[in-house]
């Protein structure tokens, strides 16, 4: 017998790598087109960037997804916190940098 408690699953797949996580059954549609959604972001990045490097690609696609979440809250009119949208488009940029720099030795072994 299942115990009514016990999390229930969901086994994912995203840049081609299995991963399984929690999910109630009462939000598996949504999960899964989050999934879908990450993983065609996450196929965008390596595919533009010709990089390999998962952790590196799903940094990338993390930064892009909050930028249009928090672009389109700002477009719709609903408040941000007080965000400073340029402040946070040049951050994104910076850390896109820093990113590029650090990892760019990693992306050579492969």
């Amino acid at each position: 017998m299942t115990d009514p408690n016990a999390p229930n699953y969901l086994d994912i797949t995203l840049l081609g790598k299995d991963y399984r996580v929690a999910c109630p059954p009462e939000e598996r549609e949504a999960l899964q087109a989050a999934v879908s959604y990450v993983d065609e972001k996450m196929h965008e990045i390596s595919d533009r960037t010709k990089s390999n490097v998962a952790e590196r690609i799903a940094v990338m696609a993390a930064l892009n997804i909050a930028h249009e979440f928090l672009s389109a809250k700002a477009k719709g009119g609903e408040p941000v916190g007080g965000l400073d949208f340029g402040a946070v488009r040049r951050r994104i940029a910076d850390m896109e940098a820093q990113l590029d720099v650090v990892l760019a030795p990693q992306e050579k072994l492969f």
